[in-house]
């Protein structure tokens, strides 16, 4: 499940990507725009300035800004940034340990073949497609 904070990551982006081109956006605008606590969205820029997906300037004139142009940004990079691994079982996240079931797992294919699915769903969308 895609939690609040992987949700409202994409509708800052969303919200940037709108206003791209205006310089950087206040904050406070995107939150009353969103309908989401400021200080909630606080949490989540800086999470995504971070990754090196939006770029922030204090003071007077201050805001935020994508770092790229909207087109570039996939919406599975901006998840996983803000959610970690999208996997649906555990034994599919990357890294994990291998699962001594693997060889006789019989659900294993759904598995992969679920999160195949909702990988090149993400993947396969930009900022600009939902526009």
């Amino acid at each position: 499940m895609i939690s609040t904070k992987g949700r409202y990551a994409l509708r800052v982006m969303l919200d940037l990507a709108e206003h791209s081109g205006k310089g950087y956006i206040p904050l406070k605008d995107i939150a009353a725009r969103q309908e989401i606590s400021k200080k909630y969205l606080e949490i989540i820029v800086k999470e995504l300035v971070k990754g090196k997906m939006v770029s922030g300037q204090g003071g007077h004139g201050g805001g935020y800004v994508l770092c790229r142009e909207p087109e570039e940004y996939v919406v599975g990079e901006i998840l996983e940034w803000m959610e970690g691994s999208l996997a649906t079982v555990s034994c599919l996240v990357e890294g994990a340990a291998p699962c001594e079931r693997a060889e006789h797992c019989k659900t294993l294919p759904l598995w992969k073949e679920y999160d195949q699915l909702v990988h090149d769903f993400f993947y396969h969308k930009r900022l600009t497609d939902l526009l």
